[in-house]
């Protein structure tokens, strides 16, 4: 468990003190949780109710993306996603004193999110593009910019539909634990040799990102060990598939079984939370960190 102080725009982040809250608002006509909001003024105005709302119901940072990246979602170009997310990350800024962090790794569009009032970048890809090399330009306006980055893991692979949604097949995982904290050690090691300093460096193991379910729940397991990379730790589970695959039900139907794992993961030592309904998962860490941490809840 980390312990120290992390910036991300109007909110200081004390490590270790409680669960941070990351609340979801996807500016995507297609988002697989059914809840997106799409590059139209009223979308922007829908945002900012969404963004008033997650903080009213106990977020820290609200998360704004305009690439859905559930298995087989269709690929959207930089300039379409730059499009999306800038209006609503700029309509926001005016109306809600809020923390804002973009999900993209895309540099352009990160750039241009940050110049719109986004104070972090939340990176599906990490640091690595998607054939597996290093995303130099995003590095470089993460640490010119001196902001927070959530470094994630992900593999390309293929997806199949399922009848609890999409999924991804194994993409040649031999130990799908060991090889996912060897990559984020490399993509911690990589953002600092490019200048990131370390306390802006947030880790994720990528649940739902290139793993079958049963991978997921693999490294789900394994979530006490994100202790040891050394950075605070990142749990995205709302909603995915890998709950799906064992309660069953639509993405908006499996808020109780997300609530289970949230428990389970401030029990593991995860720091923040990527969800998409927070009250039910604000009551679940206020009550974990009363039990667990070991200072008071802030």
């Amino acid at each position: 468990m980390s312990t120290h102080t992390t910036t991300v725009g109007p909110l200081d982040i004390h490590w270790g003190s409680r669960t941070y809250l990351l609340a979801v608002i996807n500016a995507t006509p297609d988002s697989f949780s059914g809840d997106g909001v799409y590059a139209t003024p009223a979308a922007e105005e829908s945002a900012v109710r969404l963004a008033a709302a997650a903080l009213a119901d106990g977020a820290d940072v609200v998360d704004i993306g305009g690439v859905p990246t559930f298995p087989g979602a269709a690929p959207v170009p930089w300039d379409e996603e730059l499009r999306r997310v800038t209006p609503i990350v700029s309509a926001i800024t005016r109306e809600v004193p809020v923390a804002l962090s973009v999900d993209t790794c895309q540099a352009r569009v990160a750039e241009a999110a940050l110049d719109a009032g986004a104070h972090m970048i939340n990176s599906c890809w990490g640091l690595r593009t998607t054939d597996g090399g290093w995303n130099a330009d995003l590095a470089k306006v993460v640490a010119e910019r001196e902001v927070p980055l959530v470094l994630t893991h992900n593999r390309a692979s293929v997806s199949v539909t399922g009848p609890n949604g999409g999924y991804w097949l194994d993409p040649g995982y031999t130990d799908v634990f060991a090889e996912v904290m060897a990559d984020l050690r490399a993509q911690l090691e990589y953002a600092r040799e490019q200048g990131i300093a370390a306390d802006r460096l947030i880790a994720d193991f990528g649940l739902g990102m290139g793993k079958t379910p049963a991978q997921n729940l693999v490294l789900f397991e394994n979530l006490a060990a994100m202790r040891e990379l050394g950075a605070p730790a990142l749990l995205s589970h709302s909603r995915k598939n890998f709950i799906g695959e064992v309660v069953g039900g639509t993405p908006a139907e499996r808020d109780g079984a997300t609530v289970a794992l949230t428990g389970l993961g401030i029990a593991a030592g995860v720091d923040m939370l990527r969800i998409h309904n927070v009250a039910l998962n604000k009551q679940a860490a206020l009550m974990c960190d009363r039990l667990l941490r070991p200072v008071p809840a802030a």
